[in-house]
């Protein structure tokens, strides 16, 4: 099989895909890995069945065109999240105390004499505060969202905690002492720090307006290292200019946010470490093989969840429709052949769904095109 890579991809992928054609110029690629690449405009040749990004966010893919077509996307939820978690920390202090102002001054002292006691005289006036005894909000408890909580309480913070989607297993892993609540103007009535850990959708965007602002406490800070159109840039640069946001810290910057004080602007760093594009790759790559050989789905974006261990002869991968009536007409197929269904899952995601047979003998080509032929019915692979 082929696989593509549009963005340079850490070397620790490279094991996962020996045996695979696998470089930056493969033609009519079965899977592609990627990382900031946009795919929007990009080809999605027939071979195509799989995309891994390389990282959690994947609004540089054509998700919608994709799920149409019955080509899998994969994310790697939670593989860079512990370099994501050390920069909101680094955040955190930063929002406290005017540390880079500072320094940056610092600097501009070069060439002066006696620049120990300038520094002396000067210090004041980037005095801050402690994030000890302060409390934070966390929006959005997912991998990263909760390892934030987590080492706020550790850094003897008190955390409030909104999150109306979190995952039962990120709820037994946050802290006890995070008190979670169920609404967001909690989080902006009584947090001296914010930061902001959700997905970028059309419910999300925009959510740190100007009436969100407002509610929020004087002189609060806020980090958002998830999404730059989660906060909209007018309404943060008015709040900042008036002191009712204290400082803005952002790794997404665009040009309306440059040159404004207490607005600092972090070059997309969250997950720019050895690390973490390390732990990215190797899961993208582990994902992506185990569908293209395996047809197993995990952490994909766009389908659900499916994972069988392999035992029987022969495995037959369905991508179809949510839709009534499809199901008993696919197995209606197989049954005419009296082949025996060893296991089998079919789960659904929205509009779409995914079957998985394992099967005791083969299916003949004949029937593999009677199921294709069935309305609502995407993809078939027969592994």
């Amino acid at each position: 099989m082929k696989i593509l890579k549009l963005n340079s991809i850490s070397p620790a992928a490279d094991e996962t895909f020996r045996g695979y054609e696998y470089s930056d110029s493969v033609e009519n690629p079965d899977g592609i890995i990627l990382r900031s690449f946009s795919m929007h405009d990009y080809p999605l040749g027939d071979n195509l069945l799989a995309v891994a990004r390389a990282g959690a966010g994947v609004n540089n893919i054509p998700i919608d065109k994709c799920t149409e077509q019955g080509i899998v996307v994969f994310n790697t939820p939670g593989a860079n999240a512990n370099a994501v978690k050390e920069l909101v920390l680094c955040e955190l202090f930063l929002g406290g105390r005017k540390i880079v102002d500072g320094a940056n001054w610092v600097q501009s002292l070069k060439g002066q004499e006696g620049v120990g006691k300038l520094v002396e005289k000067g210090k004041g006036k980037f005095a801050g505060q402690e994030v000890m005894k302060k409390t934070l909000g966390v929006i959005g408890l997912g991998a990263i969202g909760a390892m934030v909580a987590n080492a706020a309480i550790d850094l003897g913070m008190s955390v409030m905690g909104y999150d109306p989607f979190i995952s039962v297993k990120n709820a037994w892993l946050i802290n006890n002492r995070v008190k979670f609540t169920s609404e967001l103007s909690a989080i902006f009535a009584n947090c001296d720090f914010i930061t902001l850990h959700v997905p970028l959708t059309p419910d999300t965007k925009g959510m740190i307006n100007k009436d969100a602002i407002a509610a929020c406490k004087d002189g609060v800070v806020i980090i958002n290292n998830a999404r730059g159109d989660l906060v909209d840039s007018d309404a943060m640069i008015e709040a900042v200019a008036s002191s009712k946001v204290a400082r803005y810290i952002t790794d997404f910057p665009d040009e309306k946010l440059l040159g404004h004080e207490n607005i600092l602007c972090v070059p997309h760093l969250g997950a720019s470490t050895p690390e973490a594009e390390d732990n990215c790759a190797y899961m993208a790559a582990k994902q992506l093989t185990d569908y293209l050989e395996n047809g197993n789905i995990v952490n994909s974006v766009n389908y659900p969840a499916v994972s069988m261990p392999r035992t029987s002869v022969s495995r037959v991968c369905v991508h179809h429709k949510n839709v009534k009536e499809i199901l008993s007409k696919i197995l209606a197929i197989v049954s005419s052949q009296g082949i025996n269904i060893a296991h089998m899952q079919d789960q659904s995601r929205g509009e779409y769904a995914y079957l998985v047979l394992d099967l005791d003998d083969k299916l003949s080509p004949e029937a593999v095109e009677l199921i294709r032929r069935v309305s609502g019915v995407i993809r078939v692979r027969v592994l």
